[in-house]
């Protein structure tokens, strides 16, 4: 049996990793949950999973739950101090990192420090932290098991292999709702639009960055720090069937892949179990229905994400807290209809150009800069 902790049990990956949990309760025991907000379906999981522990960002969420599940076992914890008391359990074996936002770096460093490994599906954690996290896993000898598609994808092709024989990651793409589209076409873009993915389910804010390869920027920066790579030998590729989910070739030219459908379950479940491979129900892939596999450079003039990514980690230091930072704000700003489309990149750049980064920033000031980031964005909109 493999206890696990989930950071954001209520989001996309959280609730896909309950699923998991639940068919497979001969396995898996969830023994804490968190979420922000969402009381109600806080209280569902609760009734169904009986974890010991959960907890709500929001104070005031926690106390309208604790009312909800008095008549359970489950004690109810709230704020920073109760997302890092159940990422260091004593019973917990494996902390799923769902959380989104700056707000999952403290409790995965307490995670790491009480020698939990990490189901990692916070980006920001090794985007703004990842010369602090991966040292610090490595001193615990912890491991950090990547969740996203793409991550675990490389994470598999590389198993059995040596990390020094890797000459390229080859990290792919779907490109997105707006694949194909120019500059000028992306203008008049709703948010509707944008959430339209064409293949993934995901959650609206990453769907966000899909459509503006943000989130692949950001997949770069990840990619570097988990697998030891420069950022020039990662290449992104777009593959719109989202069949191959990254891979790497190797200095004799060989290239390994993993392939599969587009199902989050897969990647989650492989961390969860890793280094076994369970049984799991759900579609395959029918090579000869699907006849081909295509791939395109992407369109880095339209889409910049890509390249402002580049610009953030060869600056490095306390820059790709501020270009993660700026993207969150504006996305949020684009979902509330307050930005237009092409506005996302215009504040991540003036977000970027207006901070001076700290070389090698601690916790603190990977904070105080992703509050930059913020405040130079509320000083535009205001304007």
């Amino acid at each position: 049996m493999k206890n696990i902790t989930i950071l954001g049990s209520t989001g996309s990956i959280g609730t896909q990793t309950l699923e998991i949990a639940r068919d497979h309760k001969e396995e898996l025991k969830v023994v804490a949950i968190s979420a922000n907000r969402q009381v109600k379906l806080m209280e569902e999981q609760i009734r169904e999973f009986r974890p010991a522990f959960a907890c709500m960002y929001d104070e005031k969420a926690a106390e309208e739950l604790k009312v909800l599940v008095a008549d359970t076992d489950t004690e109810v914890l709230s704020g920073m101090d109760g997302l890092i008391k159940i990422s260091s359990l004593n019973e917990t074996d494996i902390v799923v990192t769902a959380i989104v936002g700056m707000i999952g770096i403290r409790p995965t460093i307490a995670a790491i420090e009480a020698g939990k490994d990490i189901a990692l599906a916070n980006k920001e954690t090794l985007v703004t932290a990842g010369h602090i996290i991966m040292p610090l896993a490595e001193k615990n000898k912890v491991q950090i098991l990547p969740v996203d598609s793409e991550h675990s994808a490389i994470f598999q092709s590389l198993q059995g292999q040596r990390k020094d024989r890797i000459d390229q990651i080859l990290l792919t793409a779907s490109g997105g709702p707006f694949r194909g589209k120019k500059r000028e076409e992306l203008a008049d873009m709703t948010v509707a639009d944008a959430l339209k993915h064409p293949n993934w389910s995901m959650g609206r804010k990453i769907t966000i960055d899909s459509s503006t390869l943000v989130n692949k920027g950001l997949e770069m920066i990840e990619a570097r720090w988990l697998f030891n790579v420069p950022m020039e030998r990662i290449h992104v590729l777009l593959q719109p069937q989202s069949i191959i989910h990254s891979g790497v070739q190797f200095i004799d030219g060989a290239v390994i892949a993993q392939l599969g459908v587009p199902d989050m379950k897969l990647p989650i479940q492989y961390a969860l179990f890793y280094p076994d491979r369970k049984p799991m129900t759900g579609n395959r892939i029918d090579f000869a229905a699907l006849a081909q596999i295509t791939f395109e450079e992407p369109d880095t003039d339209t889409f910049l994400g890509l390249n402002l990514a580049k610009k953030a980690a060869s600056v490095g230091g306390s820059m790709p807290t501020v270009f993660n930072a700026a993207n969150e704000k504006a996305v949020a700003l684009f979902l509330d209809e307050k930005i237009r489309f092409l506005e996302i990149y215009d504040l991540i750049e003036g977000a970027m150009a207006a901070h001076k980064a700290v070389k090698d920033p601690d916790v603190d000031e990977i904070l105080a800069a992703e509050k930059e980031a913020y405040d130079y964005i509320d000083g535009v909109i205001k304007k």
